[in-house]
């Protein structure tokens, strides 16, 4: 049924409101520059609510400015992002909740990235069809600072194809050009739709829905994942003709800049999508050993013996790093990999109960309650090796087994992937 109330009304709805703030709550994630978290915004809304609701509904709305913030990257380089303040986030949640399905229904099917129902498993599953269809080069477009390079005008001038309600055009705009603070100085926004909020997602979907437009209409096959697009061909002569083409199309008509140092045509086993290659005539989904290192290197420091904290602490993290990875890189052929890891964490583990128990005399008492015969729990326990050897000893290996890491709610990798 459609509604009566004008698009803002629709976006300013208590309900409305009410669910963002959830949503947000949810989320959790930083205060912004009035240095506020939830639980403060929560407050602050409760008196100044209504004329917020009313500035917003007259498009005199102003956005307080992001907080600008740096997260590493894999390849050791920095990412940028945005912080708007809590109460921001809110009125941008707002805005798309009610956005959202309007857009929905134009965008692309084989348009993956931060949309309902979607996620990288399904488009790495489109790429992997693609390949054994016989589509087996890839074209790799990688946009150059695409986030911080899209320009307000041209993404304005799409919204309002759909969006005809000015006041709503309004807010997205100021919200556009709230500006960034760094430092304590504020710079003026004059392009990009900075990572961080709820917005910029859904904004980076509808200038993007253009160039899905015009891959689908050119009748190529293709997968997008935000601003990661990989274009799949049969010869490596179709894919430099293809790539040529895209590119200027790109910075023609949508005014961004493709990086040309990161895209590039290529097999798909030379290629990364997604944290993923693939690889063999069946075509099977790789993870490339960077991915591996970095988490063999987040374990490693979860599992660092000199590390001072409690076992139960110390296996609440790494079960965090295991669900997440593995919930991810599942659809990758790994679970040799898995066992592997598997086996390396409780050796690590052993290693550091070993250093827990510290004195003979606690390290003996505690392999009898685990069952080790008086014998060998006495020389064990004066045993003069190394914590890393001694973690490989029968009698610990016996004591600290596969059942008493499970009673202590350890995950396994293997577990989570299969």
């Amino acid at each position: 049924m459609k509604s009566d109330k004008t698009l803002i009304e629709q976006i300013l709805d208590r309900d409305n409101l009410n669910s963002a703030f959830k949503k947000v709550k949810k989320n959790k994630g930083a205060a912004g520059v009035d240095a506020k978290d939830v639980e403060a915004t929560r407050l602050y809304l409760k008196e100044n609510g209504l004329e917020i609701i009313h500035l917003a509904r007259e498009g005199k709305y102003k956005p307080q400015p992001v907080r600008r913030v740096e997260i590493p990257k894999s390849n050791g380089g920095k990412r940028k992002l945005g912080i708007p303040t809590v109460t921001d986030r809110v009125i941008q949640q707002a805005v798309v909740q009610k956005l959202t399905p309007i857009f929905e229904k134009q965008f692309s099917e084989y348009s993956y990235g931060f949309r309902p129902n979607r996620s990288a498993h399904q488009a790495i599953e489109q790429a992997r069809s693609y390949i054994e269809e016989g589509y087996t080069y890839v074209v790799d477009i990688d946009l150059e600072k695409f986030f911080d390079k899209v320009q307000h005008d041209k993404l304005m001038a799409l919204i309002a194809k759909t969006i005809d309600d000015k006041p709503t055009l309004k807010l997205i705009r100021r919200f556009l050009q709230a500006g960034i603070m760094e430092n304590g100085v504020v710079t003026v926004n004059r392009e990009g739709t900075p990572q961080g909020g709820p917005l910029s997602p859904l904004l980076s979907n509808i200038i993007l829905n253009e160039l899905d437009k015009e891959l689908e209409k050119r009748g190529h096959r293709f997968v997008r994942y935000a601003d990661d697009c990989n274009i799949y061909v049969k010869s490596i002569k179709a894919g430099e003709r293809v790539k040529v083409g895209v590119t200027q199309f790109i910075e023609r008509k949508l005014k961004l800049r493709v990086d040309e140092e990161k895209s590039a045509v290529g097999k798909p086993n030379a290629r990364v999508f997604l944290g993923v290659s693939f690889y063999r005539k069946k075509t099977r989904v790789y993870v490339p050993i960077k991915s591996k290192e970095r988490f063999e290197m987040k374990l490693k420091k979860l599992t660092n013996r000199n590390w001072g904290v409690s076992m139960e602490f110390r296996i609440m993290k790494i079960n965090q790093l295991i669900q997440g990875w593995g919930n991810y890189f599942k659809v990758g052929d790994i679970k040799k990999y898995a066992e592997k890891i598997d086996a390396h964490t409780r050796r690590r583990l052993r290693a550091c109960r070993w250093k827990e128990w510290k004195k003979p005399k606690t390290r003996y008492k505690n392999l009898i309650k685990l069952g080790v015969s008086k014998d060998k729990a006495k020389r064990c326990a004066n045993s003069r090796k190394k914590y890393w050897r001694i973690s490989k000893s029968p009698q610990l290996d016996f004591a600290l087994n596969n059942e008493y890491w499970q009673k202590l709610g350890l995950k396994s990798l293997y577990n989570v992937i299969s």
